[in-house]
């Protein structure tokens, strides 16, 4: 793998093509550590932290990816796995909802019913 891989272009790749460039570059960094406990020259040693990071995209690329077929299937379901819900705060998340806040109780219904706001006319 010359260079170092970039995010867009990983985008457009299928997860098989991910997971064996996954494997190339895990591959690829076994040998460079090999080298470098052999005593490699200098510019394998810099190699090591590229091939990592390149690593670290391609599998932010496959989470991402994954997050994002969940959230497809997930869509007109009732539920949201708690992973991929808004995050908030907690006590954001723990207050009463716009239809729970609007819900009057038993009592407070009959109340209304029998004692209604009086409406008077005010001289002009």
């Amino acid at each position: 793998m010359p260079g170092k891989v970039k995010a867009y272009e990983l985008q457009s790749k299928s997860k098989n093509d991910l997971a064996k460039q996954l494997t190339e570059l895990k591959g690829e960094l076994l040998a460079l550590r090999v080298q470098k406990i052999a005593g490699g020259s200098a510019s394998k040693l810099t190699k090591i932290n590229t091939v990592r990071k390149s690593i670290a995209r391609v599998l932010t690329v496959t989470n991402a990816k994954q997050r994002q077929n969940l959230r497809e299937f997930y869509k007109n379901k009732k539920f949201l796995p708690l992973d991929l819900r808004k995050k908030q705060t907690r006590a954001i998340r723990r207050r009463l909802t716009a239809h729970e806040k609007s819900q009057k109780t038993l009592r407070q219904t009959k109340k209304d019913i029998h004692f209604p706001i009086r409406k008077y006319a005010v001289k002009a």
